[in-house]
């Protein structure tokens, strides 16, 4: 699509192109749920050349998705996520080396000691990458913290999950009990030990700088929530 548009105005919350409402791919208004969400968003459609590129729109993109696909449904799509909780990338230790365990045991041990307190939960550890099953209370009591939350913050919670496979460090990002770059640094921790072994591969580094633009719009839309 090309730009058509010349004048871009917020009101009530509502993206305007010309004084002609924005709408959503679903054909629903393109209406915000905080001024500062409305401000970001516009900015993203002033920014416009030429050409509209959607990528360069994330929290457009998440906010078409709150609208659309998960607010007609929050409870199924706050299941899908819910299910990270049963293996979270948390649970799952190196033995060896030593030094790679040290490393997850201080990046992620705090994040899970976090959730232990704020939701009354227990976890299971695990050297290794077989499947242990985490106690059922626990799994219903992350099910409920991500039932809770309205489309919007699940909009931003979807891509923190679902790039880093931690339920339990997006919860703590979402909470404020941890930063973005901590998040991440977190996430990426095994993939970083990877690159200081073997160097860097750049099909895999292109990659993670498209997960790391998904995250940072999650991140970024829930601090403007």
């Amino acid at each position: 699509m090309k730009r058509f548009w010349k004048d871009v105005t917020v009101a009530d919350r509502k993206i305007a192109l010309d004084a002609k409402p924005v709408r959503t791919p679903g054909r629903a208004p393109l209406s915000l749920p905080t001024d500062a969400l409305a401000e970001a968003v516009a900015e993203e459609w002033r920014a416009v050349g030429e050409t509209l590129d959607p990528r360069a729109m994330p929290l457009t993109g998440l906010a078409n998705a709150a609208i659309d696909r998960i607010a007609p449904d929050t409870a199924a799509f706050a299941e899908g996520l819910a299910r990270y909780g049963e293996s979270d990338l948390l649970y799952y230790r190196a033995d060896e080396p030593a030094l790679l365990a040290e490393r997850q045991a201080a990046a992620w041990d705090p994040l899970l000691d976090w959730a232990r307190t704020r939701y009354d939960v227990h976890f299971e550890t695990v050297a290794g990458v077989m499947h242990r099953a985490q106690p059922e209370a626990t799994v219903a009591r992350l099910r409920e913290a991500v039932a809770a939350l309205d489309a919007f913050r699940l909009a931003a919670l979807s891509p923190l999950v679902t790039v880093t496979g931690s339920l339990v460090a997006a919860l703590a990002l979402l909470e404020g009990a941890t930063d973005a770059d901590a998040a991440w640094r977190a996430a990426q921790l095994d993939e970083d030990w990877q690159t200081e072994q073997w160097g860097v591969d750049p099909l895999a580094a292109q990659a993670t700088a498209a997960h790391r633009a998904d995250f940072d719009a999650g991140a970024r839309l829930l601090a403007l929530l």
